[in-house]
């Protein structure tokens, strides 16, 4: 027995914002993990390299099982692994363990992104109209409302294990509830579930999509890592005014990813993400030139519109491209998309020392003109 349509959407929506609040109950209490731990800045920051690779290689791995087992099988799974996983953090007592931990809940992280996104490729098939921005828009506002229950946590003076526990409660019922609510495996006439003997090689044009949703994501990944920074270095904004910047580009992203499905509807996957990518380099633009911390965060709310519709429906091309391979393929986009929000730190870091913060915003402008010419990617082929 599988769910309607309409209730496997509704299921994961649920999934993505537990995806969205299991990494934010993360990310809101590293601080407390750091001290706890007692490893310092630099050491830290390599371990958060060991969550990266853990992610990227659960990816990878979930999108064959995904089309092997089918999305119901792995999503479920995957969702109770990545929440019983953030528990381990909060038992770690020194850089091993914790690296341990780390490398374990990005394995769990990676096979339910894929998995998930997987599925709602499935769902999105199953309503025959865009509906991925909408999982999207899930996964932003999962993520608040861990800032909101995390902070109240902090406020009460709970221990970070009580916290971690308590979202994995949360986490592994989820996981339960919704298993009955996702669609089982598509078996359509003339199409096999799993193609046997050789396997075939990822197509170009996955490749090609692979590399765009890292540039995009590239970008995604300077707003989050350098929007407060670049209003406190280059505007001298005090720091709860520089937070207004990331505050603006996350709002803007989650409204956007709420609005763009009935965008895409209209207009097509081609000019969301020929228009999404322009507006985004004009609004980071603006952050290049501003000279006020108004129009900064203005720039910046207007770069996260323009973003937030662009990888959602690279990720549903890649899905739609083959039905037999939608894991893999969904894996090969969102493993490189991952890749490029690292990177986006660790490029535009050593670009300071040759230029101010805000001038090497130029190269993700430039990055995201180059995504709005490869827009047409996107377009389906005919068959």
């Amino acid at each position: 027995m599988t769910g309607s349509p309409q209730v496997a959407r509704a299921a994961t929506c649920a999934v993505f914002i537990l995806n969205g609040f299991v990494l934010g109950t993360w990310i809101v209490n590293i601080p407390a993990v750091e001290h706890r731990v007692g490893v310092g800045h630099a050491v830290f920051g390599w371990l958060l390299l060991v969550l990266g690779v853990g992610s990227f290689t659960g990816m990878q791995v979930a999108g064959p099982l995904a089309d092997r087992l089918g999305a119901r099988v792995v999503v479920p799974v995957s969702a109770a692994l990545c929440s019983a996983a953030l528990v381990l953090p909060g038992l770690a007592v020194n850089a091993w363990t914790l690296g341990v931990a780390l490398l374990t809940l990005g394995f769990a992280n990676g096979c339910l992104n894929v998995s998930m996104n997987t599925h709602a490729v499935q769902v999105e098939r199953a309503y025959n109209r865009p509906v991925m921005s909408g999982f999207h828009a899930g996964f932003s506002i999962g993520g608040v409302l861990a800032a909101l229950v995390a902070a109240r946590a902090i406020g009460w003076g709970w221990p970070t294990v009580a916290t971690f526990t308590g979202t994995a409660v949360v986490g592994l019922l989820v996981a339960a509830l919704c298993v009955p609510a996702l669609l089982g495996r598509e078996n359509r006439e003339g199409t096999p579930l799993v193609s046997g003997g050789v396997r075939e090689r990822t197509p170009r044009r996955i490749w090609a999509l692979a590399a765009l949703a890292m540039i995009l994501m590239l970008c995604e990944g300077v707003a989050y890592d350098w929007s407060a920074l670049g209003l406190r270095d280059v505007l001298d904004a005090s720091a709860s005014s520089a937070a207004w910047a990331y505050g603006a580009f996350s709002v803007a992203m989650t409204i956007g990813r709420l609005l763009t499905d009935r965008v895409t509807a209209r207009f097509g996957p081609v000019a969301v993400v020929r228009f999404g990518a322009s507006s985004a380099a004009a609004g980071l633009a603006v952050v290049v030139v501003s000279p006020s911390i108004a129009a900064a965060v203005t720039g910046w709310a207007i770069f996260g519109v323009g973003l937030s519709g662009c990888v959602p429906q690279l990720f549903s091309a890649a899905g739609h491209a083959d039905p037999r391979a939608a894991g893999a393929n969904v894996a090969r986009v969102v493993g490189l998309g991952y890749l490029g929000m690292l990177a986006g730190p660790a490029v535009i870091g050593p670009l300071t020392r040759l230029a101010p913060l805000n001038v090497t915003f130029l190269l993700p402008v430039a990055l995201c003109v180059i995504a709005a010419c490869a827009a047409p990617l996107l377009r389906p082929r005919q068959t």
